[in-house]
């Protein structure tokens, strides 16, 4: 009996991670990075960084409350985040994960919670529409200089968990060499750094201190030490790629022309960086274009990793070709969870009005 011989030359896959997982990790980063800006000013009361601190801050809830819902967005029911707990895998970083993300937001929340009471007591005796909310929210007694510490140092715990399991269990994926490497963890943590204090910098524009050099300056050393200690990382991933010292990076590198528009994204990507670099160094006045061309890197990058990387075939001839939705599950998710961002801005800031901040300075 002959024997039948049959070859697959590819087998199309669609994206396990959609944009709803981009949003959770761009989110998720510039949260708890944004919670280490804050920590100078708020905690360790380093006068240069108090208003940046309060800048950061605000970023951080904002971010904080709606990268969870990007999260559950992904995961498409909350049944799906229950089997976590009910089936834990101790091998597992998303089980982790799942312990670590509600231990930092939490405590997050706290912190936060707590580190607003002066500003929210001071917005309850201003005159404006929501003094009375401000109020409500704001505690009899004002907290410890203790209890602020108490939480930050949970909080900080916490976001150092989230910050090794989200790069962890990317990294962790070994039929996927574009994310198997040292690199992808890092460049994660340095462009999520960048991306808080470029959110920080957006928000500056829309106060009284806009192009104060004394709040923008702190801010603008954090952008440029972040992108350049992330060319540098590039830098040592191509070289480790290109000489071979590294085959797992070298086959990542041979396996990148599968990523549809690839040289685009990366020209883009890479022009933007030195732009970024340049401004920071020469032209730091300019904060709002600053800052969006760091968000702006920072959310790229994310969309580069997970949805070209998924486009990258595991087996087989051709590559997992992916086209952007109009609807939930693409654009209008994309849309969507910047609008709660919005939305959660403007509940925070009108408790806690912007010129408040500014006050904090003086």
């Amino acid at each position: 009996m002959e024997a039948q011989i049959i070859e697959t030359l590819n087998i199309t896959h669609k994206v396990g991670w959609l944009p709803w997982a981009v949003q959770y990790f761009f989110l998720i980063g510039i949260c708890y990075c944004s919670f280490l800006l804050s920590l100078p000013g708020v905690v360790f009361k380093k006068p240069q960084w108090k208003v940046a601190s309060n800048y950061a801050l605000i970023v951080m809830l904002t971010c904080g409350l709606i990268a969870p819902v990007a999260l559950l967005a992904d995961l498409h029911q909350p049944g799906r985040f229950m089997n976590f707990y009910l089936h834990f895998q101790k091998t597992s970083w998303m089980s982790w994960g799942s312990i670590f993300l509600v231990f930092y937001v939490a405590w997050m929340v706290i912190y936060g919670f707590l580190a607003l009471q002066p500003l929210l007591k001071e917005s309850a005796a201003a005159n404006h529409r929501y003094a009375k909310l401000a109020a409500w929210v704001t505690l009899k007694k004002q907290p410890k200089a203790t209890w602020l510490k108490v939480a930050a140092l949970f909080a900080f715990i916490g976001a150092m968990l989230v910050m090794v399991y989200t790069g962890m269990e990317v990294a962790v994926i070994k039929s996927r060499p574009m994310w198997n490497n040292f690199a992808v963890p890092v460049q994660f943590v340095l462009t999520a750094m960048a991306g808080a204090a470029g959110a920080a910098l957006i928000l500056n524009f829309f106060t009284a201190n806009r192009g104060d050099k004394a709040v923008m300056n702190p801010l603008v050393k954090v952008i440029f030490w972040a992108q350049l200690a992330m060319v540098v990382v590039g830098g040592i991933w191509l070289l480790l790629g290109f000489s071979g010292l590294s085959p797992k990076i070298a086959q990542a590198m041979s396996l990148i022309t599968f990523i549809n528009h690839w040289e685009l994204f990366t020209i883009v990507g890479v022009l933007i960086v030195f732009a970024t670099l340049l401004m920071a160094w020469r032209f730091p006045g300019n904060g709002l274009l600053l800052g969006l061309l760091t968000v702006i890197t920072v959310w790229m990058f994310r969309w580069t990793v997970f949805m070209g990387g998924q486009e990258i075939p595991k087996t087989g001839a051709g590559s997992y070709s992916y086209t952007l939705p109009w609807g939930p599950d693409g654009l209008l998710g994309i849309v969507g969870t910047l609008g709660l961002c919005v939305f959660v801005y403007i509940v925070l800031t009108s408790l806690v009005p912007l010129r408040q901040l500014e006050l904090e300075e003086n």
